[in-house]
């Protein structure tokens, strides 16, 4: 029975009354994520969590190689270190597995021996007969695939069974993210950048994941008495781990920039303002940079796109006495811009927006400053719009979105 796509959430994780357990252990997983665990040990956590979630009599987790098309790492839950030895060479993607790394939709069978792609089992291998399979993915983008065989309590998995294997794909795709940044940390050897990117992921990633998984905390006491409700905080921790890994991203970014020559793109010539703003506020401004900056924004726009972010930046060195600041760059397709805007037009946009935690703005700048003027004329003279306002946590936000045409 094929699954659907990964992604998509239904009332039947949180409607039934007796999956909150179920909604605690999938949040036990996601906590993983602001632990010191090694990568191996942190996958090997959510297989094990995700075998006793739908009642598996045995799990893997399959991470595929950098050409994403065969597997360089399987680890299994079920499979004694005899049978293991016995077994012999591990999986690299064949039959079943195969499938799931070329079609990447989770995949339930009643007898995977029935299927036409399946091609049995080598010596010694345990007798399976249930399937379930997930794509360990993160928006787009496939890392791996999550295993589950031979339900215990039943003849085949469910829809609930695959509605929480697909939560806990998604969280060994960001841990496996996660990994793979601080092990580029480790080999650039940049001492100073070693340090931004801790802080960064102190201050934006974890406490993020820790954000989520307070959310989905309680989540699991709205199970029973508001299902849509449970559905709806659901969605939101799903946003925030996607915006979380934009987060990751950002970073990988800038240490590939620092390692290498400087370079000529918007997104090079972004992050280089933002650091060298750093010596003028006393700090680093956190970035984030999103969507095809560089061959979407044209020269023009890039230059009033800059000039505006320097002006920004230098109003909060300014006037602000801020202690951080929070910037996004952002080409969306009309869906919305950044993880504070609001949703977008109907069409492309470029947006800027500059967060800071300082003073607020003077009221003569919110209703026209010389300084806006500057920002929104130039947005303007594209088509778009700039808005300075006070944040209700303290501080002002700057919002500057163009159309792209």
């Amino acid at each position: 029975m094929r699954g659907r796509a990964a992604g998509c959430h239904s009332l039947s994780v949180v409607g039934d009354t007796d999956r909150a357990p179920d909604v605690r252990r999938l949040l036990d997983a996601v906590l993983l994520f602001g632990s010191e665990l090694d990568l191996p040990t942190t996958l090997q956590r959510i297989v094990e969590a995700a075998t006793d979630l739908v009642d598996a009599r045995y799990g893997a987790l399959g991470v595929l190689d950098e050409s994403a098309t065969r597997l360089s790492e399987f680890l299994t839950v079920g499979v004694d270190d005899e049978t293991y030895r016995a077994i012999g060479d591990l999986p690299e993607g064949h039959g079943i597995l195969g499938l799931l790394i070329v079609e990447a939709q989770p995949l339930r069978l009643p007898d995977l021996n029935k299927h036409p792609d399946s091609h049995g089992f080598p010596p010694h291998h345990p007798p399976m007969t249930s399937f379930l399979g997930v794509p360990v993915r993160v928006r787009d983008q496939v890392f791996g695939n999550l295993y589950l065989t031979d339900k215990t309590t039943g003849d085949a998995f469910t829809e609930v069974d695959e509605e929480l294997a697909v939560g806990l794909a998604a969280a060994a795709g960001v841990a496996i993210e996660n990994a793979r940044l601080h092990r580029r940390v480790r080999d650039l050897a940049l001492i100073e950048d070693r340090e931004r990117i801790a802080r960064e992921l102190h201050d934006t990633v974890i406490q993020r994941l820790f954000a989520v998984g307070l959310s989905l905390q309680g989540t699991v006491r709205l199970a029973r008495s508001d299902p849509d409700e449970a559905v709806a905080r659901i969605g939101t921790a799903v946003d925030d781990l996607d915006v979380t890994v934009k987060h990751i991203r950002s970073a990988i970014f800038g240490l590939e920039s620092a390692a290498t020559p400087a370079g000529d793109g918007l997104r090079s010539r972004l992050l280089a303002m933002v650091r060298e703003s750093g010596r003028v506020l006393g700090f680093e401004p956190r970035l984030l940079l999103d969507g095809p900056i560089d061959t979407r924004v044209g020269d023009r726009l890039a230059d009033d796109l800059a000039a505006s972010l320097y002006e920004a930046l230098s109003n909060v060195a300014r006037h602000a006495r801020a202690r951080s600041v929070e910037v996004s760059v952002v080409v969306t397709d009309g869906g919305g811009a950044g993880d504070d805007a609001e949703a977008g037009g109907a069409g492309p946009e470029l947006s800027l927006m500059v967060a800071d935690d300082g003073t607020g703005p003077p009221a003569d700048a919110v209703h026209g400053g010389h300084g806006l003027r500057n920002l929104a004329t130039r947005a303007a003279a594209h088509g778009g719009t700039a808005t300075l306002a006070a944040r209700e946590a303290g501080g002002a936000l700057l919002t500057w979105r163009v159309p792209l045409r």
